[in-house]
């Protein structure tokens, strides 16, 4: 008996590890939530990507469901958002413990095995240094190339345009969040040259959209209490708490992630959304705080101080001069520049890539990944070597120099006297979290020389734009701002050396800085500002802050695009910004649409014509006609690809008459779930259904499940306003017709507040009024 359970599990094994994508796939096949094992490719068409319905569609169907529902099922609706809202929050929290608990862990033993090991011999210590970082580093390229390949990058791009209106298949995936934890603590872990925190956004997205659909069927994890949210609009409202709770865990900074939600990836927002987004970043930051004083008591191994980013520097410089606003301007124009640079190069260097690197398959991939491991561990371990040593400041208050392994300033490193300290080494032999709290720390004067700063500079941002787009997560806020706040820490010193002032603290400059640096690249401004304050724990730098992001931003637009909106780009993920371009002012909306052709269905279709149409074309909207006694050709509505694939897999709907159905009673024949497209998957393909002869020739009548009321405007209307209205509501089809012939009434502000009646009471489902009247 034991041993026919032992063999079902082996062949189990080999039946889940057989369904793994192949290595030879650039976005490679990943398992859909809905028994889909295989997602398109991405490439830079835009192959793989779909649109998302965030229209409701009010047919028959759905107003006949509707109906159906009382008081009760709203109030559990209700009960249910606010527990998914929770539930984000705590899952995200107990993510980002977990990713900064493994990172913390994995560096501080590597930092205290090198150092002890460097006490008799430099070259071994480097080979272990090596040797360890190569390993975590494979573990991430690894579980990238043949598990998760969706979670490689920050997935913030995918994320933004998942937001947007399109969905890239896999990017939502169990597997996805699984590859991005712990690909992240291999990568990061690893001493590469990115962070965690953008991962920890794709993270947040990941749980917010798995708890949406209810789990996860494949990996069987799932709840069918759980899964109400049917449409694309609720989905996206709970991967809008996810990100905010990313943001949220990764920077402890809970308003910021609201504003991070809000100015970054969402295009579309409502007060109702506000609440629960604030409540999930709430929720985060309780319990990273509770896991942060559980750690305190030393529970956690080498996780001590360091871990989650919070850099308190509020007993640093308290007040500035008129003088000083000059550098801290030209510390706003560097990092608008130095930004731009990133960008641009970035982009370059992964076109190259996609284009020609990873073509040549996942060996490839993991053999770039290895080499940039082995050169940034070169570089980190070598350039101290290179550094004289200065000697330690002298304060009892000061533990100079700190013991092998633990986080701190003051690293001896290749020194000769044991009061001294390598200070390149302070920054190369600490992970980044800690690096940077020793850029930011306050009365530290003289603690870095302008020679070791300038050559970190040089290194690690060429090492940044190499590492950027490799198969692995890679997050760029810390990378950002390590980089921001080590030449900003270079002003800081030509301040205090130049204006001769005692209260001038580098490090204020060094906050600058790695401010400068994120609006020059990301562009982001309020967000980014409310971050940066949490983070230092000092609001009196605020208009410091404001000024340099101002200006980054502002030299950074005058050059290209923001890092993401460029990556998007890149991906062929097709975002609609936040304001259309000049030409559309001069063009119509019949122009727009010139090149289109129509595909109409008439409300009684023949069930072979519609299997014809979808065949031979790839639209996933088609306009309804009815065909009056007259001759008059009526446009009665909208039918979606996927509906018509339901009801042609499930053939309860087909007549043999070629005349319009009874429309009651659609319910007992559907369920409402069935028509929904299940979260990151292709959904059904005409290819899958399989139809007889005589099943051809049967008919189908479409009035009870096409949108009767899609969106419409007139032919002339510039293409301009057709942009704006469309991002605006979040559509996805929209009709182009000529100017009607009459009109019917007019609708002003007092039509739309009148108020309620205990009688006529509506119910609020899915933010869309609906009456209980069919």
């Amino acid at each position: 008996m034991l041993s026919d359970h032992l063999q079902n599990g082996i062949e189990t094994a080999k039946l889940v590890w057989s369904r793994l994508p192949t290595a030879e796939d650039d976005a490679g096949p990943a398992a859909a939530e809905e028994e889909e094992d295989v997602f398109a490719r991405r490439s830079n068409g835009g192959s793989g990507m779909e649109s998302l319905d965030y229209e409701i569609i009010e047919n028959y169907a759905y107003r006949e469901h509707q109906a159906q529902r009382g008081k009760l099922w709203v109030s559990y609706y209700v009960v249910v958002k606010w527990l998914f809202a929770l539930l984000i929050g705590i899952g995200t929290g107990y993510a980002a413990v977990f990713i900064n608990l493994a990172v913390e862990n994995f560096s501080g033993w590597k930092y205290a095995a090198t150092f002890s090991i460097i006490q008799h011999s430099y070259f071994a210590g480097f080979l272990v240094y090596i040797l360890i970082n190569l390993g975590l580093v494979f573990s991430s390229v690894f579980i990238i190339t043949h598990f998760a390949p969706a979670a490689a990058g920050s997935g913030i791009p995918e994320i933004k345009g998942y937001l947007n209106g399109v969905d890239t298949h896999g990017i939502l995936l169990f597997r996805t969040l699984v590859g991005k934890i712990f690909g992240s603590i291999g990568s990061v872990g690893g001493g590469l040259a990115l962070g965690k925190e953008g991962p920890l956004v794709h993270t947040g997205a990941c749980i917010a959209s798995l708890l949406g659909q209810g789990g996860s069927t494949k990996y069987h994890l799932r709840s069918r209490w759980l899964r109400i949210f049917e449409s694309d609009r609720d989905r996206r409202d709970l991967v809008t708490c996810g990100c905010a709770a990313g943001v949220a865990a990764a920077f402890r900074a809970p308003v910021g992630g609201v504003l991070f939600a809000l100015e970054e990836v969402t295009s579309w927002w409502r007060s109702q959304l506000m609440w629960r987004v604030f409540f999930t970043s709430a929720v985060v930051a309780v319990v990273v705080r509770s896991a942060m004083s559980w750690c305190k008591s030393g529970k956690c191994g080498h996780f001590g101080s360091g871990g989650f980013i919070i850099w308190d520097i509020s007993g640093g410089q308290e007040d500035y001069s008129f003088q000083e606003l000059l550098p801290m301007a030209i510390i706003g124009v560097i990092g608008g520049l130095l930004g731009a640079l990133f960008n641009q190069l970035t982009l370059y260097i992964t076109k190259w890539r996609r284009s020609y690197l990873h073509k040549k398959g996942s060996r490839v991939k993991i053999l770039e990944v290895c080499l940039i491991s082995v050169l940034t561990s070169i570089i980190s371990f070598g350039s101290p070597l290179l550094t004289k040593c200065s000697p330690c400041p002298d304060s009892d208050a000061i533990e100079c120099p700190r013991p092998p392994g633990t986080d701190g300033n003051f690293v001896n490193f290749y020194c000769a006297k044991d009061k001294e300290y390598n200070d390149l080494a302070t920054i190369f032999f600490n992970t980044q979290d800690d690096a940077i709290r020793n850029l930011f720390s306050a009365k530290t004067f003289h603690e870095y020389s302008a020679q070791s700063l300038l050559t970190f500079l040089v290194m690690f941002y060429s090492l940044a734009i190499v590492t950027f787009g490799t198969a692995v997560p890679a997050g760029q806020f810390v990378p950002g701002i390590m980089i921001g706040s080590t030449y900003g820490r270079l002003v800081g010193m030509f301040v205090v050396k130049f204006y001769k002032r005692l209260n001038v603290e580098e490090g204020t400059y060094a906050l600058l800085g790695a401010a400068s640096f994120l609006g020059g690249s990301m562009r982001m401004t309020v967000s980014l500002c409310v971050i940066m304050v949490e983070i230092t724990n000092n609001l009196q730098l605020l208009p410091l802050i404001m000024l340099v992001l101002l200006v980054s931003k502002a030299v950074g637009d005058f050059f290209n695009e923001g890092l993401y909106e460029m990556q998007a780009q890149l991906r062929g993920i097709p975002l609609l910004e936040s304001r259309p371009k000049q030409y559309m002012r001069n063009m119509t909306a019949k122009e727009a649409c010139k090149t289109q052709k129509v595909v109409c269905f008439s409300r009684i279709v023949k069930v072979a014509d519609i299997v014809s149409v979808l065949r031979s074309n790839k639209h996933n909207g088609f306009p309804v006609v009815d065909h009056r006694p007259n001759g008059e050709t009526l446009v009665i509505g909208l039918i979606l690809r996927s509906h018509l694939l339901v009801l042609l897999q499930s053939k309860v709907d087909f007549q043999n008459s070629p005349f319009p159905c009874d429309l009651r009673g659609v319910s007992n024949r559907h369920n409402f779930s069935d028509f929904v497209k299940p979260a990151s998957s292709k959904g059904k393909s005409i290819e899958e259904i399989h139809l007889a002869q005589d099943e051809l020739e049967l008919y189908l009548d479409l009035a009870p499940f096409l949108n009767p009321s899609p969106y419409i405007v007139p032919e002339d209307m510039s293409l301009a306003k057709v942009y704006n209205l469309f991002r605006q509501l979040g559509l996805r089809h929209i009709f182009v017709v000529p100017r009607p012939s009459r009109v019917i009434g007019l609708i002003t502000r007092k039509d739309l507040l009148v108020e309620e009646s205990d009688d006529s009471a509506t119910l609020e489902l899915q933010s869309t009024s609906s009456s209980t009247s069919t």
